[in-house]
């Protein structure tokens, strides 16, 4: 096949020439020496030489949304914004956050010894916060005192405090009554799941610049706490982070699905063949099946039969 006019040169990415409608590949082409003429020497179809133009308005055109809001500023959102000529984006800031770890019985290494146990959730909680968009900016262990409670929260400036323990009314159960001598107010004090049912959140005073401040309580129980975690903090710190709401995930339930006999009971499970089934070890206190679990079936009162279909949560992940 040969070109109907002599041939311009012209870059990849580059604005074709007035006038040019076609393009070859240096590749495909030959400029033949006794006229000039540029022959194409590919042998594939004809195309017309449009395979290798890009027309103005390929990818978006003007006033189409690119990305819905909410979405997470990643590296090719970046290089997105900047093809289509943004030098700024409006984000959201990350929200602050301070993790209080209570207890006189917690160790930070070692083993449990001497009726002490190990402090399991500052090491999960941490990262996770961090990756639903916190800015964890301190992990504290305060003793079971209500007076050195009562200057850790008076004295952060966390835009949300996420405390482990003291949920109760046990007698070393101290973060109610130090939340109302502060004048907070309560906005959920205890959840029908199981486990994790004595959660709380609760609304703090300003701080000196005026933002808004809240305080998520979560059980002591380590499998308790991730409940209140996956049900309280991740949904509080991705709204305050800007971010939408996921889409419910809903699988088979492969095998029953055991559940509470009036509340709702978050229990970890793994994928099979088709479906979830649930794994051992999911006790409040216990965290091994939840160490392998693919995520946490939301159970009805009274259980899931095998084959119907349930909801599962996000478990602790990378």
């Amino acid at each position: 096949r040969c070109a109907t006019a002599r041939p311009s040169p012209v870059a990849t990415g580059a604005r074709l020439p007035a006038g040019a409608s076609a393009v070859l590949r240096r590749e495909h082409g030959e400029i033949a020496a006794d006229d000039g003429m540029l022959r194409d020497r590919s042998g594939g179809p004809g195309d017309g030489g449009r395979r290798d133009v890009r027309a103005q308005g390929q990818e978006c055109r003007a006033g189409e949304v690119l990305l819905p809001a909410g979405a997470v500023v990643t590296p090719a959102v970046l290089g997105l914004a900047a093809a289509a000529g943004y030098d700024r984006l409006a984000v959201h800031r990350r929200p602050r956050v301070e993790l209080l770890v209570l207890g006189d019985e917690l160790l930070e290494s070692g083993p449990p010894r001497d009726g002490r146990v190990r402090d399991a959730l500052g090491p999960l909680l941490r990262p996770w916060l961090t990756r639903h968009g916190a800015d964890v900016a301190d992990r504290r262990l305060v003793a079971d005192d209500a007076g050195r409670l009562r200057d850790a929260l008076r004295g952060s400036t966390a835009d949300v405090v996420v405390t482990t323990g003291s949920t109760a009314a046990g007698p070393v159960d101290h973060l109610h009554t130090v939340l109302a001598e502060s004048g907070a107010r309560l906005l959920v004090d205890s959840v029908a799941v199981r486990p994790g049912h004595p959660m709380l959140l609760a609304e703090l005073a300003p701080s000196p610049e005026g933002r808004p401040r809240l305080l998520v309580g979560l059980p002591g129980n380590p499998l308790a706490a991730v409940a209140g975690t996956v049900t309280l903090a991740v949904p509080l710190l991705r709204r305050l982070g800007g971010h939408a709401d996921p889409e419910p995930y809903r699988t088979t339930a492969a095998a029953a699905l055991p559940g509470h006999p009036h509340d709702t009971r978050l229990l970890p499970v793994r994928r099979v063949a088709h479906g979830v089934a649930p794994l051992p070890f999911d006790g409040p206190a216990m965290l091994r099946g939840l160490a392998v679990a693919d995520g946490l079936a939301v159970v009805p009162p009274g259980g899931v039969p095998a084959g119907a279909d349930v909801e599962v949560m996000e478990a602790p992940g990378p």
